[in-house]
């Protein structure tokens, strides 16, 4: 594991995006940012940590509303410049209160 943690790339602002993925359904729940630090911190702690560029802070999933993200598996795409989560949801994922971020249909 610390091999492909190593070849992971972060783009100019240190960051990485990470798509959430339901891991029984497969359904994409939300997108995040992960910096080097959020990515520690879910390693350690086994439940989803993110970075806010909104923000400029980290933030683990579910601290204020609950619907925190159990981390079941991480893995990198090919170039090592995404990640993808698959979690055991507990609650909805998105803000909203809708269970998926992707519900606005074009």
């Amino acid at each position: 594991m610390t091999e492909i943690l190593k070849k992971l790339k972060f783009d100019q602002n240190n960051l990485i995006p990470a798509i959430v993925q339901d891991e029984k359904t497969n359904e994409v729940l939300m997108m995040a940012w992960m910096n080097a630090e959020s990515l520690q911190l879910t390693l350690a702690s086994g439940f989803a940590t993110y970075f806010s560029r909104s923000r400029n802070t980290i933030w683990k999933k579910g601290e204020s509303s609950g619907h925190f993200q159990e981390v079941v598996s991480i893995s990198a795409d090919c170039d090592f410049d995404c990640i993808l989560l698959k979690v055991k949801q507990v609650g909805v994922a998105c803000h909203t209160g809708k269970k998926s971020c992707f519900f606005n249909q074009i």
